[in-house]
């Protein structure tokens, strides 16, 4: 029987990110990908140009409509815009089979600007976070989901990636893209202890879904393996980000942030 991901984000009609970056990943790891749509953004790799909200009420009418006919391995928990949306995914997750939750809070733009309400911030941290099985926050969504300031060095994500877990018994990979360094170090905090995951920073401007795509990856490993820690997944889940970001430069598709070579293992002249 095929292994089954389910995505729950917005769209990115660039194909670079969102939903869609959640399939190609999926289809790179050999998981059949299925999806529930959140919003439909006009986005392209230089910016978000507007963001169309879907009801929340027919959010949960298609996750009712995947979850009746098909089972679901693990899910990916992406952009959901507001409350009410927020709302609807976590009674789902914790009243339906999703497999192991993967969440991504998608809280604040590469800006810096927050894409969330506080009523929004606050159903994401009280209902959503607590009922999925992993989070994975950049640095400054770590900070918005603490209400403290931004880490600014590995010792300060040590610290907030294990009072996140403290708080909401959920594991966490605090992503820490945003320190500097010649390493992207991710800290990893579950029950078991601290694991710090090092990777050689990529010098590259293709890094439009970034996030979207470790997080679906970390999904699809988790339907791959059941029963699999996250210190058993977290590895290959990165393994893939890095090679997608290293090939990423030579799609060249767009003229801003480009995206990731999701495809990469397909390619054999990847120029």
């Amino acid at each position: 029987m095929s292994r089954v991901a389910l995505t729950v984000a917005g769209s990115d009609p660039g194909g670079g990110a969102g939903i869609q970056a959640d399939l190609k990943t999926f289809a790179a790891h050999a998981v059949y990908g299925t999806s529930v749509l959140t919003a439909l953004t006009a986005q392209n790799t230089r910016g978000v140009r507007g963001v169309h909200v879907v009801p929340a009420g027919f959010v949960t009418e298609q996750l009712d409509a995947v979850l009746d006919d098909i089972a679901v391995h693990a899910t990916k928990i992406g952009m959901l815009a507001d409350a009410g949306i927020v709302a609807a995914v976590a009674h789902a997750v914790r009243t339906r089979d999703l497999g192991p939750v993967v969440l991504d809070p998608v809280m604040v733009a590469t800006s810096g600007d927050r894409l969330l309400d506080p009523a929004a911030v606050a159903a994401v941290r009280e209902e959503l976070l607590p009922a999925a099985d992993l989070v994975t926050p950049n640095v400054p969504e770590a900070a918005v989901l603490l209400g403290a300031d931004p880490a600014v060095d590995l010792d300060d994500c040590r610290e907030q990636a294990r009072e996140l877990l403290r708080r909401s018994g959920t594991a966490v990979l605090l992503k820490g893209g945003h320190l500097t360094g010649e390493q992207s170090v991710d800290v990893l905090a579950t029950p078991a202890g601290t694991t710090l995951v090092r990777r050689p920073r990529v010098d590259t401007t293709a890094t439009h879904g970034t996030g979207c795509t470790l997080s679906a990856a970390l999904a699809a490993q988790a339907a791959l393996h059941p029963g699999a820690t996250w210190e058993d997944l977290v590895p290959a889940a990165r393994d893939y980000l890095q090679a997608a970001l290293t090939a990423g430069a030579r799609l060249r598709v767009g003229h801003g942030h480009g995206p990731l070579d999701h495809a990469f293992a397909l390619r054999e002249d990847p120029s």
